[in-house]
């Protein structure tokens, strides 16, 4: 058996934000992770869908980018759209 390659190993502690709320149609419930990789971008885990994202405002403005990450219709991915804005 070869020796493992670590491109890097390091523990960090990292404030997690849990937050669950109802949209029009539907309800989100997600976990959001500061930490100091990713470039100040947010770790966005999306618990109902079990899908995540490295966010950053830069990624709220490209359009249909939430919708496809988080396969959301359009309406849903405005309201989580507004919320994140609020939050990143």
């Amino acid at each position: 058996m070869s020796e493992r390659f670590y491109l890097y190993d390091e523990v960090e502690d990292t404030p997690v934000r849990y937050i669950s709320f109802m949209g029009e149609n539907q309800r989100f419930d997600l976990a959001v992770a500061s930490t100091n990789r990713y470039f100040g971008k947010k770790l966005v885990l999306d618990m109902q869908s079990n899908r995540f994202a490295i966010i950053g405002t830069d990624d709220l403005e490209e359009e249909g980018y939430l919708e496809h990450v988080f396969n959301l219709s359009e309406e849903d991915g405005n309201e989580l759209r507004e919320f994140l804005y609020e939050i990143i």
